[in-house]
């Protein structure tokens, strides 16, 4: 005991509990992976959905060709076994575009026979129409404004079907009918080395105008000028559909315009005849280059990034938070 009488105190002996800390690097991997697994969800469900819109700066030619018969009204006979040639101009109008947010395209389409199509003027084609589609950029529903027309467009696939296509029936837009014409699917078919949905159908004879005609023309000699019905049929409308765009990669049709005297069941003449007029070879490469393109992109932020980033930010997570955990040791008795 001390002089002082009082009790000694014993010197203290360092047991301070080691302390741990961690790395600025192993934070910044598990701060990586972590973003990395939110990101992966958002690319999925958040990016890609806004990235599947209709393109509004297009400017594209499509054209069919095969044989057929048309209607020469210099020589009044139809003349047989012709090239026909369909030539469909798509011009998007960015500005109207921009201000409605919708897709605002101008169609122009002209049907040329072999005397008409060398003079490359859509005034005088054998027949020339032109058209303005507006639809909605994510559904690819018809919108009716900014001076569309026709003002009676309908449908739900046209130029192009929706984003995803399904195994279903659609209804297509026939301008030449004025109406919409249901397809059903019918299978896969590979256009130029790409698989595509087919979805095929058919137009009844219906009747879709009325011309003023000679009335000799269509059987009605004892008459002077008649208004001759119009009647419009296809036997064949085959359409090969990419399936996450919806483009179009290749296009069948056979195409049947005739005229009938006034309430007869028969044709009289025959105005045009196309035997299944489809894409030309350059068409179809073109529009399969545009798919798979687009296809392509859609695919990498839809499912290639985010499984990626999925996969990447596990890993980094799970490295950085076992990092984290072990951290390094330092205190008076760390070594």
């Amino acid at each position: 005991m001390p002089a002082s009488g009082k009790p000694a105190t014993p010197s203290a002996t360092p047991t301070s509990a080691a302390v741990r800390t961690a790395s600025p690097l192993s934070l910044a991997v598990l701060g990586l992976g972590v973003f990395l697994l939110v990101l992966a969800p958002l690319l999925a469900w958040y990016v890609e959905p806004r990235a599947k819109v209709t393109p509004i700066d297009i400017d594209a030619t499509t054209v069919f060709t095969g044989t057929g018969s048309y209607f020469d009204t210099a020589a009044l006979r139809t003349r047989n076994q012709q090239k026909i040639t369909i030539t469909r101009h798509v011009l998007g109008d960015v500005a109207a575009s921009e201000r409605s947010g919708r897709a605002v395209w101008d169609v122009s389409t002209t049907v040329d026979t072999p005397r008409t199509l060398p003079l490359k003027d859509p005034r005088k084609a054998f027949q020339w129409t032109t058209e303005r589609w507006v639809t909605d950029r994510h559904s690819n529903a018809p919108v009716h404004c900014c001076a569309e027309a026709p003002t009676r467009f309908d449908g739900d696939a046209y130029l192009k079907f929706p984003f995803d296509v399904q195994k279903k029936s659609y209804r297509w837009w026939d301008n030449t009918l004025g109406a919409a014409v249901p397809l059903r699917y019918a299978g896969t078919r590979h256009v130029q080395g790409h698989e595509g949905y087919r979805f095929t159908g058919t137009v009844p004879p219906t009747r879709t105008g009325s011309r003023q005609v000679p009335g000799r023309l269509v059987g009605r000699g004892g008459q002077g000028q008649i208004q001759a019905e119009e009647w419009y049929a296809n036997s064949g409308i085959e359409l090969v559909v990419e399936q996450r765009t919806g483009r179009i990669m290749h296009a069948a049709i056979s195409p049947l315009k005739t005229l009938r005297a006034p309430g007869s069941r028969r044709d009289a003449v025959t105005l045009l005849r196309g035997r299944q007029l489809q894409f030309t070879p350059a068409t179809q490469r073109a529009q399969v280059r545009l798919a798979k393109a687009d296809s392509d992109r859609l695919a990498l932020v839809g499912r290639t990034l985010p499984v990626g980033a999925a996969v990447a930010g596990g890993v980094l997570a799970a490295a950085g938070a076992g990092w984290v955990a072990r951290g390094r040791r330092s205190g008076p008795g760390a070594k």
